[in-house]
């Protein structure tokens, strides 16, 4: 008995000390809050941190309370967001700004551009108000963005066109208290640009992207530039291979259709001039090279055919790779560019210094022909001691000895020219021969002298093209 009286009071003793620990702990952690209040209060009134610290100076929005959803705080479920604000009243003002964050492409073949953008738009939306203690927005993503009402723009002319969707959907809307309303997103749009390449490729070309409310009319809706002509900003590091840009600039148009109505549309106008030095490069120095090369058959012998028709036909074909790898890479079009011109022109050049020697080739041919005949019929001065003394009377030639001096050499072929003059001053010493040759409507044939075919042509090819160029490039400059 003694036993278990004594184990009932050690029970006892034991229960005790642990409500005497418990009520220690408790005062503890109770002294412990009350100092950390008293510390606040102090920091709050004494001015015990520093001025300028967001720490205490941001006071908590109740209004974004972790309990309150969203949807409950903007009461979407009390509103018909299938309507327009204020439906029923005046057109609802929205205002847009663009960032052009790059230009992509702009390719002639297609006639379109790929413009890389981020487009705001601004309205204010009443049923999206809600009560806030500090004035504070609220961001959302693309959830939310499907649930409330927005502007429905869409791009005109545009033939591909989607919102960047990496890691998530790069949109943005953005809620203030008194229902005004930023939604942004991240677009890339492909689209038509109407170019005229008469000049290419010394052109400057303009192209415009179009925006649009596809269902509301000017009537339910206002487009309008937020900032005017400062709503459009780009990127500095924004450059294109092939063109420089030069400005970027914004209009504001009504739209007509027939069906529909009219619609507020606004135009990104950006304006585009092309680099000339790949083109001298590739394109230019080239067809100017092959024309000069055509000239220097003009200093090869006529009688060297292996030599300069192969030059020719050479030359021809090289401009006319040029010309085919040129419009390879040009849209189909109906009229003539400005490198057409210039390419087709050196073509002619260079087809006629092909021409030329196909020229002096053949009146060559028909000089000897005709030498040949009149060498047939003349009697043979085998006999004669000295062929000089038929040509020393300028009575009988109409020529004086200087220019007989070199009778001597009838027959080599050295120099055509001389040969023929001495061919017909022979003939002319018969009578009979006389009298045939004169009869002949060739007669004036024998004394042209083909060299003078190149002679000219030395000449007048390069001055030709030399002036071609310079009211070429006084033109498209």
């Amino acid at each position: 008995m003694q036993v278990d009286a004594a184990f009932v009071l050690f029970c006892v003793w034991l229960a005790s000390a642990a409500g005497k620990m418990v009520q220690s702990r408790g005062h503890k952690l109770e002294t412990y809050k009350q100092s950390r209040l008293r510390r606040d209060a102090r920091m709050d009134g004494g001015g015990g941190h520093k001025t300028g610290s967001p720490i205490y100076k941001r006071s908590p929005d109740m209004t974004k309370s972790l309990m309150t959803k969203s949807e409950q705080l903007l009461r979407i479920d009390d509103h018909d967001f299938t309507m327009r604000p204020a439906f029923g009243g005046p057109p609802i003002p929205v205002g847009v700004d663009v960032q052009v964050e790059s230009l992509d492409t702009i390719s002639e073949v297609d006639m379109d551009f790929t413009m890389t953008l981020y487009l705001r738009h601004y309205w204010k939306d009443e049923r999206l108000s809600f009560p806030s203690t500090n004035n504070q927005s609220m961001t959302f993503d693309s959830r939310l963005v499907k649930k409330i009402w927005v502007p429905d723009m869409f791009f005109v002319h545009s033939k591909r066109s989607f919102i960047h969707d990496t890691t998530t959907d790069n949109v943005m809307l953005r809620v203030y208290p008194d229902g005004n309303v930023l939604y942004s997103l991240r677009v890339t749009v492909t689209a038509m640009c109407n170019m005229d390449l008469s000049r290419f490729p010394l052109d400057t070309q303009t192209c415009s992207l179009e925006i649009e409310s596809y269902a509301y009319t000017d009537d339910d809706l206002m487009l309008y530039w937020k900032k005017g002509n400062e709503s459009l900003n780009t990127d500095d590091r924004i450059s294109l291979s092939q063109f420089l840009i030069q400005k970027f600039h914004t209009t504001t148009k009504l739209a007509f259709y027939s069906s529909t109505g009219w619609y507020n549309r606004l135009y990104i106008h950006f304006t585009l001039r092309r680099h000339i030095f790949f083109f001298l490069l590739q394109t230019y120095f080239p067809a100017t090279l092959m024309v000069m090369l055509s000239w220097v058959s003009f200093w090869i012998d006529r009688r060297a055919v292996p030599a300069r028709v192969p030059l020719g036909i050479t030359t021809v074909l090289t401009m006319s790779t040029i010309i085919t790898g040129v419009n390879a890479s040009m849209p189909r079009v109906s009229y003539i560019k400005a490198v057409d011109i210039y390419l087709w022109v050196s073509f002619v050049f260079v087809f006629l210094s092909v021409i030329e020697y196909a020229a002096v080739n053949y009146l060559s041919t028909v000089q000897e022909r005709k030498e040949r005949k009149l060498r047939e019929r003349l009697p043979c001065t085998c006999g004669i001691g000295n062929p000089d003394e038929m040509m020393i009377d300028p009575q009988i030639t109409g020529y004086g000895s200087t220019d007989v001096n070199i009778t001597g050499n009838y027959g080599l072929p050295e120099n055509g020219g001389r040969q023929e003059r001495i061919l017909a001053q022979v003939a002319l010493n018969d009578p009979q021969i006389t009298g045939q040759v004169k009869a002949s409507r060739g007669y004036v044939n024998i004394w042209i002298d083909t060299h003078a075919i190149d002679k000219y042509s030395r000449v007048v090819f390069p001055g030709a093209y030399i002036l071609f160029n310079i009211i070429y490039w006084s033109i498209y400059l």
